[in-house]
Formats: structure tokens, sequence, C-alpha cells
């Protein structure tokens, strides 16, 4: 059985039956996504964290499905039900649908028309007339007229007959198929504002007459009309052409013009409306909810990932600022661990006697804990609190910083904060949570639950487990990917640590609470329950600074030091010396280091670590200073150049951060002078861009940007263009007549039809 499923996925990932089968074996002991992907290359064919993460991810569908076999299987056979046919049919299913299409014939039903029709017996009738035989049909049925059965008429003969056809056409499998198709590729989702809820679903106005194809529906537009139908504000429906399917199903079932192929071609239009139509509306309003969910995910996973990974500062003395009007500025001093050294509220924003005690405060701190940064969280009062930071003549190597604070306010009512700070304050925690963000943005924000952060696009309308599933192995990816210090990082930090978790990850902190710091990674076998298994899995993700050893603060594996000392030795010199000479590693040559278990991708990854031992992969820090004189949505006009901060990413373009309280959107029509196929291929979360305003609506708080270059800083054969298209809008250029009312709104939202074949393979191309 497991050798098929390799088969399978191996055929739908382009991979080896081997790669796949080994992979699934590691999986299967225990081994974690990073930990195959960095360091058993040899043993899938250097395959990387998304493969290995999709092969993850297929086993689990393929087991739901062999469990969801085996209990329909058990089923049939408790009732006597499973015939050899049938069995091979339930076998030979492929997928979810399928599988529950052959069920659905035999599934336990309700008491449905077609069950009492049974029970009047008309069955038999129904069979003669699904044959569709040239015979009189009305007299066959006045054959079952009993009223004491229930069947009191002609028609009421005939049309339970119809009732059980019904059901016969709704439960056919090939049918079923065919509506299924045609529903995903000619089905229109159709979007109205419910009845008297004009004026209080005013946010929901884009759709209060929309439509537009199911196969190009985008997923924020999916989750969008759904929400405002799950707060009443509109109704949905959705379906193909009525004249279309009819006819699909006519030509399945209806064989001649005779009496009995009208009563059948009664039943099937019957069956359509009052079965079949709304099974696949359900099926597909499942699918397309399935399809929404993935691409909100994988924007907000991206999202994530930037921003775990956005530059830090580095280890430096910090003074963090958590700005407030009346409530004054809560204001810590945090040394280069990060360890809180003091903290107390200043209030320069209320009254000029406030302002100078502030300032006095401020400059006082600076020399007092020798700060080398100033940060400042970007919520109320973050603008005139920069401001007047930056005009206290500080030195010039003392940045002043804004720092995104969102989700700060979670972690400091987090038991992790409490735990960490139980005798301080909401305020404190957040103001530390500001400062330690700015000086590693990545251990800082692991102790947030990542759909806390703020950077996703309807996180509360997706499925949340595999939201969770989906972000955790965000944060596992990022956090192994950069390393960790294991003598300062926090337990939330070391619990995402490949083969640790939140159980050996506290035991890692009482050992060095109790012990003192690790001096090497062997000592990480005496913590308790830090197992064999456990310590192959993390040691070489975790660096001791310090330590006697060097590779101890590298990437390479404690089971690739021999190779790495006898590389040394033939050199003539230390691991250390061989660090720090590069001539001596141009001379070695990798094929005479290759053995049964440790081949060239290996041998590679442990050379580019020993030119820069535990290297941070993330890019150098850049502050982004906003615009003097910019500080609220009023001090906009139409047409500024402003800098600006991507503060988050989503399927219809980018939010950016100007320093007015408010993100603008740059719309992706808005991205460049180019056709964008996602906003992810053009910004990044973190990224500082320069944005141009286009519009400001101060009521509605909504604010437009464009990353679009000006006329003037376009190239000449940009800017022909640009001319081209302006000729055009004078009416110098025949152009095409743009499209009114709905069809205006469908051509809006034509993109590229996407293929419901196979979703697991369309999600990993996407990755």
């Amino acid at each position: 059985m497991n050798e098929l499923r390799y088969e399978k996925i191996a055929g739908e990932l382009n991979l080896t039956v081997k790669q796949v089968g080994d992979t699934a074996q590691m999986i299967a002991e225990g081994a974690t996504v990073p930990f195959i992907a960095r360091y058993r290359k040899e043993v899938t064919g250097s395959l990387d964290e998304v493969v290995i993460t999709a092969i993850r991810d297929r086993l689990q569908q393929l087991e739901e499905l062999e469990s969801r076999r085996a209990a329909i299987i058990k089923s049939l056979t408790e009732r006597n039900l499973l015939t050899e046919e049938l069995e091979h049919k339930i076998i030979a299913a492929e997928t979810m649908s399928v599988l529950e299409d052959v069920y659905l014939p035999f599934r336990p039903k309700r008491r449905t028309r077609a069950t009492i029709a049974r029970e009047k017996g008309l069955e038999p009738l129904a069979i003669k007339i699904f044959a569709q035989e040239d015979i009189p049909v009305e007299a066959e049925a006045a054959v079952y007229i009993n009223e004491e059965m229930g069947v009191a008429s002609v028609d009421e003969a005939l049309a339970g007959a119809r009732d059980i056809i019904a059901e016969w056409v709704n439960e056919d499998q090939d049918a079923r198929a065919k509506m299924r198709t045609l529903f995903f590729d000619k089905g229109v989702i159709r979007s109205k504002v419910a009845r008297d809820k004009e004026a209080e679903g005013i946010k929901y106005q884009d759709y209060y007459e929309w439509e537009e194809a199911v196969a190009s529906a985008p997923s924020h537009r999916v989750l969008a009309m759904r929400r405002g139908e799950r707060e009443e504000f509109l109704t949905l429906r959705l379906g193909p052409p009525e004249e279309e399917a009819l006819n699909i199903l006519e030509g399945l079932f209806v064989k001649g013009t005779n009496e009995a192929g009208g009563q059948v071609k009664l039943a099937v239009q019957d069956s359509y409306k009052r079965l079949l139509a709304l099974s696949m509306e359900t099926e597909i309003r499942l699918a397309t909810k399935k399809k929404a969910d993935e691409t909100a995910i994988r924007v907000f996973a991206d999202n994530l990932r930037q921003l775990l990974l956005a530059p830090p500062l580095g280890q430096k003395n910090v003074l963090a600022v958590d700005p407030g009007f009346r409530t004054g500025c809560k204001t810590v001093c945090l040394d280069r661990q990060g360890k809180l050294l003091h903290h107390e509220a200043i209030f320069p924003l209320l009254s000029e006697k406030g302002r100078q005690e502030a300032s006095r405060t401020v400059k006082s701190l600076c020399g007092r804990f020798g700060i080398e940064a100033i940060a400042v969280g970007n919520g109320t009062a973050s603008r005139e609190t920069e401001a007047f930071l930056r005009s206290l003549d500080l030195p010039q190597s003392i940045p002043v910083i804004m720092v995104n604070e969102s989700g700060a306010s979670i972690y400091s009512a987090s038991k992790a904060a409490r735990d960490e700070f139980p005798d301080q304050d909401l305020t404190v925690r957040g103001a530390v949570s500001i400062g330690r963000r700015l000086m590693d943005p990545l251990a800082e924000l692991v102790k947030i639950e990542p759909k806390s952060i703020g950077v996703g696009q309807y996180q509360h309308d997706v499925d949340q487990d595999e939201l969770r599933r989906g972000l955790d192995d965000v944060v596992v990816s990022c956090v192994n990917a950069v390393g960790v210090e294991v003598n300062t990082a926090s337990a939330q930090l070391l619990s995402y640590v490949s083969g640790l978790g939140p159980a050996l990850a506290e035991n890692v902190v009482k050992h060095r609470d109790e012990n003192g710091p690790f001096q090497s990674r062997e000592e990480l076998k005496k913590v308790r329950r830090l197992g064999a298994k456990a310590f192959e899995q993390a040691a070489g993700f975790l660096r001791v600074r310090g330590s006697s050893n060097i590779l101890d603060t590298s990437a390479v594996h404690p089971e690739s030091y021999p190779v790495v000392e006898k590389m040394a030795q033939d050199q003539g010199c230390s691991v250390r010396d061989l660090i720090r000479d590069e001539a001596r590693r141009q001379k070695i040559v990798l094929t005479d280091y290759v053995t049964d278990k440790i081949g060239l991708p290996t041998l590679r990854d442990i050379m580019a670590e020993l030119t820069r031992p535990g290297r941070d992969p993330r890019e150098q820090f850049e502050n982004v200073v906003f615009a003097e004189g910019i500080g609220k949505i009023e001090d906009l006009i139409t047409g500024m150049k402003l800098d600006g901060v991507v503060t988050n990413i989503t399927a219809f373009g980018a939010f950016v951060d100007i320093g007015v309280h408010q993100d603008g959107l740059v719309h992706i029509s808005e991205m460049a002078d180019r056709f964008v196929k996602s906003p992810g291929d053009v910004v990044k979360v973190n990224q500082k861009v320069e944005v141009t305003v286009l519009a400001v609506d101060v009521g509605r708080k909504r604010i437009s940007l464009s990353l679009k270059k000006s006329p003037s800083e376009k190239p000449a054969a940009d800017q022909n263009k640009a001319d081209a298209a302006s000729k055009a809008v004078e009416g110098k250029v025949p152009t095409k007549k743009p499209p009114r009312g709905d069809a205006k709104k469908r051509e809006r939202s034509k993109e590229a039809p996407k293929p419901f074949n196979n979703p697991f393979a369309e999600t990993l191309r996407r990755r």
C-alpha cells in the first residue's frame, strides 16, 4: 500500500519513487522538515523544504483517504451490501469526491421522496419507465393505483416513479462527475444585497450586484462575499447555465421521444433542480472556499516569513518607547542581550514642562545605560514622540527607529510575558517587546501567536487548523534557517528548533538556569529527556558562542565534525586555522572526502559554512525615516512622494506605512509600469519603498498610493508608451470601448482560469 502511495506522489510532484519513499520513511521516524532538507540531502536527492513539506502533507491526505475508504468498506460489509464490483470501485477511487460518489447510493439516508415512493411499491414502475421502452405509460401506472398504499391516481404513481428516477440520476457517478466539471468550468458566483440591508451593509457595496466565473474568482473576493453572506448582508448563488446542465444530463439518461422518455426527461429536470444542482453547489462552495483558504494562507505565510526574517539591528543597548498622550510614553532600557535594566514613564506631549523633564530624562538614560539606538512603537502618538526624540540633539550615533508594534499588546498580556516579567505591568512588557523586536525580530515575534502579528488577509475566515499548521511551518523554517543561540534564547524560540518542542525547550532553559551556560553542543545531551534522536535533530541548529570547539558556533552538524577535522589534518592545521585561512580551504578536493554517508551536497554545505561560520542569512538593517511635517492623514496632498515601509501584502495589493497612523494601499494595478501577477513579485514585507499619493479619503480613512514612476523618471521607451496611451485617451488613437454594467465587472475580474485538476500539485507549483 505504501509503495502505491509513493508512486502516486512521485508522479504528482515529478520525483522518483525512491525520493518519496526515503523522505516518507524519515518523516515516519520523527525527522523534521528542516533537518531532512539541511542534513539529509544525500538521502532525498537534495529536496528542499517546500517539496519535503509537500510530500508530508500529501501523505497525510492519502492517509485520510485510506481511513475513509476503510470506514466505507466496513459500513457496507456490516450491512451486507459490499459486492466484489463495488469494492473494486471503492479501491479505485483516487479522490475523496469520487469515493463519496461511489458510496452515495449506499449511504444511510433520511426519509426522502424516493424512499416514500418505494414504500408505496412504485420502484418496479420506475424501472420500467427508466428502461424507456415503447410502453403505454399511463396504463402501466394505473396498475399501481392502491389507495391503501397511498397511490390514489395515475398522476401520483408517475410522480412517485419520477422521484425514484430523480434519485438515481442524482446518485449516478458519471452524471455527478460531468456536473462537477461543468460547475468548475462554467459556474458563476452571483452576489446580491440582502433585502433591506443596503445601508447597514455598505462595506459590501461592491458586491451588491456582482457576478464572476468560479474558475477565475480570486481568493480575496471569494472570502469577502462569503463573509458578507455569513453576516447576512449578501445572498450568494453558484451555478452554471441551467440549460447546459440539463442538456448534459438529458444526453446521459433520455434515450428517446416516446412516453417513457418524456417521463425520464421530467425526472432529470426535477433531479437537477431539486437535488443535483444544490448538491454540486454545496460541493463547489467548499472547493472554492478551500482554494481561497490556500491562497490566503499562502499570502499570510509569505508575509510572515518576510517579517520573521526582517533584518535585525543586532545586539545593542536599546532605549524603547511605547508612545502615548495622556498616559505618557512608557520608556525602558535594555542591555545588549535584551535584559530589562530600567523603566519609567515620560510625558513629552502634554505640556512644555513635561517636554523639558522628558528631555532631561532621555538624555540622562542614554548616558547612564550607554544607549546605542532608540526604538519607537508605531502606534498612537508615535510620530509626535519620534519628532520629540529627534529634537533632543542626541549623538548622531544613536538612531531613532520606528518599530512595527503589531502584536506587542498580545505578547504583553500572554503567559510568556507574565512568566518573564511577573512584577511588571502590561505597558512595561509592551515596551520591552518593542525594543527586543528591533534587536532581533525573529526571537521576539515567535513569542506571539503568528496570526496575531497582523500580516494576514482574511485570517479569521480561513480554516483555522490549516492556518495554524501553515504558519507554524513558516516559523519552524525561519528559526532553523537562522539558527538559535542556546545560551540566550527564550523557551518560546527554542521550542521551534528542530527536534525540541515546548517540553524539551523548557528543560533546556531549566538546565541552563541551574548549571550555567552550555559550554558545548555535547553538553546538550545532559538535558533531561533530551535523547539521541532529539540531539540529532536539534544540534545543527543550535549555536554555542564561546565554545572551545569553533564548529559549535556553526551550522556544521556534530555528525560531520570528523570529516572537518580530517580536512584540517590533511592541511596540517587546526580546524580554527582552516576556517581562518581561505588558501588552505581552496586546496581541499571535496571528492576525496565522499563516503557512504556524506556526499558532495553535504560537503559543499560544510565548505560554505567554514567560509562564514554561523552566518546570519538575514539582510543588513536599514532604517526608514518618514517625512517631516507629515504626521496625520490630513497632511497628505495628492502627488506627494513619500518614503514608506511595506507592512502587509495581499492578493490585491500591498499596504504601506507612510507615517500617518493609517496605512495606504498600493493596488496591484499601481505596483509597476508593467503587468504584475502577484504583489509579492514586486515588494516584500518591511521593504523600504517610495510611493506617490494618488488619492486621500479622510472621512473613510483611505489612502491610495502608487509605486509607478512619474513621467520624468521613466526611460524614453516607457515614456513613448505612456504618450501613446495618453493620445488614445484623448481620442487620437482608436481604442476599444469599455464594457458596460455587469459586463464591466466581469471584464475587471477576468483572469486566466485555474484548473481544479490536482489542487495539491497546484499548491506546490505556486510555492
